[in-house]
Order: structure tokens, then sequence, then C-alpha cells
């Protein structure tokens, strides 16, 4: 099924299929393989403030991290939670942010990726797939991993959420909030010490910055323009941070790799050591930092370094 909205590469194709949420749908992208096909699909699952077309499937000097995957064999799927990009918004997202609960939480937004997951594997009469996941992301991710575990292979997290012992919090979360382009460039470059030199290019956010925006196609109507994202990604964030996390990583009974950044706050050290600890079901695990990288090191000047160790270990190399 092909949709009225932008290619990014001539080869790509686009699905909306049906969402556990009744009435609203998901936007599903697929690059096919460019290299020598090897029979396997991978699935990207993105953050908590940006879809599938800014992250695995946005182009930086005229290549794109689904390429990489491409190349290598790989039928390379994204999709965009509700909430984000091509698929459909909440209906509540049109109310004010305090009228409703954090939309988008962790066991729903772990259905939506099973509904993409299946349709991908049944479009390809395979059995299973692999999940590349990013940021919250990892926590739905992980969570669907538990409960479908016939549905996927590997499972690649990169600078995963995991569980912290911090207090919790009271105060309520919003249904919804709004992201500015200054919101994201403070974010982006805000773990990269005094002194060293940028990771992410100026002249690379320039161009992301307004697709970023047209994203959400409200955005050009808010003063500041802004994308407002779904607040169950961020209230899911702080209950981990909180010991609270939506899944158990004990009972991942398949190979995950552990890749971060080496400047990531968001996914430490210790974050990353907490987590490979308790993978105890895991027949191969790998905690892979990489150098010179924050939280959103597909958008920086490691990102060839993320894509080259996602390859190596979604092939089992």
């Amino acid at each position: 099924m092909t949709l009225p909205f932008p290619l990014l590469d001539p080869r790509e194709r686009h699905h909306r299929i049906a969402s556990p949420v009744s009435g609203l749908s998901l936007f599903l992208r697929h690059l096919p393989p460019t290299g020598r096909p090897n029979g396997r699909a991978v699935l990207y699952v993105h953050g908590a403030s940006f879809p599938s077309a800014l992250s695995i499937a946005h182009r930086f000097d005229g290549r794109s991290w689904r390429d990489d995957l491409a190349d290598a064999g790989f039928d390379v799927w994204g999709f965009d939670f509700l909430g984000f990009g091509h698929s459909d918004r909440y209906p509540e997202m049109a109310a004010p942010a305090e009228a409703h609960a954090p939309l988008g939480r962790a066991g729903p937004a772990a259905r939506q990726i099973e509904a993409a997951a299946r349709f991908v594997a049944a479009h390809h009469a395979i059995a299973r797939l692999s999940i590349v996941a990013h940021s919250w992301g990892t926590i739905a991710a992980g969570r669907c991993a538990q409960e479908c575990p016939e549905l996927v292979d590997r499972l690649v997290l990169f600078g995963p959420i995991v569980r912290r012992e911090g207090e919790a919090s009271d105060a309520p979360e919003p249904a919804w909030f709004p992201v500015t382009l200054d919101d994201q460039w403070t974010r982006f470059t805000k773990d990269v010490p005094a002194g060293e030199p940028a990771v992410l290019s100026g002249h690379h956010f320039a161009d992301w910055g307004p697709r970023y925006l047209a994203s959400d196609p409200g955005s050009a109507d808010r003063r500041p323009a802004a994308v407002h994202v779904p607040g169950g990604p961020s209230a899911d964030v702080i209950d981990a941070w909180s010991g609270r996390l939506a899944y158990d990583p004990a009972a991942l009974a398949l190979p995950v790799a552990i890749i971060r950044g080496e400047w990531d706050s968001s996914s430490t050290d210790a974050d990353a050591r907490w987590l490979f600890d308790r993978l105890v079901a895991s027949p191969v695990k790998r905690d892979v930092k990489i150098g010179r990288a924050t939280h959103l090191m597909h958008l920086e000047t490691g990102r060839t370094a993320l894509h080259a160790e996602t390859r190596a270990f979604l092939l089992g190399e």
C-alpha cells in the first residue's frame, strides 16, 4: 500500500495498519535490501520525541542507518508510535495537556510494536524478526520481547533507559507536551563535555530541524513552532528512574546488545552494568560503549560506529 507521503528513498514502501487502539492506525516504512538479501527483517523502534523518518531513515551526508542495514541484506522497517510522525494522533491530544493521563505508556506501546512486528513477519512470511530500539523505545521493546518471545530473535538496546533507585514523584504528568527546536538542540548537545568539539553538526541540525517540525502538521501554527508528543514516554522514564521499570530484563531469553555513548547521561556505565547483570536468560549479550558519543549518537559523528556494531550483532558476528 502506497501512501501520499514523501518518499525518503525511491525504493521505499509505505504501509498503514490498524493499531491496538480502535479507530487509530500505525504508519510503517520499508526499505528492501540493497545488498544480497539475507532473508531477515529488522524493525526500528524510535524514542520519546521524534519518529522513524528523523532517526533510522534520516540521511546524514547522503547515508542513513537503514541504508547500512539494507546494504547488509536486511529488509529494514521503521514505524511511528501513535502520536508521532505519520501515525494517527490520539484524539486526547486535541484537549489541554492536563485534561488526560499520559498517552502512549509502555504497555500500550508494546502492543503497537507487536502489531507492527506481526505485520512485518507476515509480509515476509518469516517467524521472527530483530528489533533495534532507542532510549525510551527500549522500555516498550523490552516489554514486547518479554510478552512475545516467539516473535523476536535479536534485540539491540541503543541508549537504554533502565531502573534507577530515585525517589518517586507525585507530580502529575501531562497527556502530551510541546517540543521546540531549541528544546531539541539543548537536549542533543548538553552531554558533550565543556571544551570538547561538537559531535552534532550545526549544518546537519539545520537540515534536520525543519523536517522535525514538519513531522507534526500543527507545529507551524504554534508560537514558537513546536511538535506535540505523547507524555507517556516521559512518564515511563520517570517511573524507571524511580525504581519501576515496565519490563523484566531477566525474562529476555534471546541475544541482546546494549550500545551506548561514552557521554550518555541517560544510559550510564552504572545503568549498562545493571541491565547487563540482569540479562540472566540471554544466551548472548554484549555491552558496547562508543567513545565521543551521547544519547543521540545516531545523529552524531559516532553514528558509523553505531551502525557497524548494530550490523555485526544482528548478523551474529
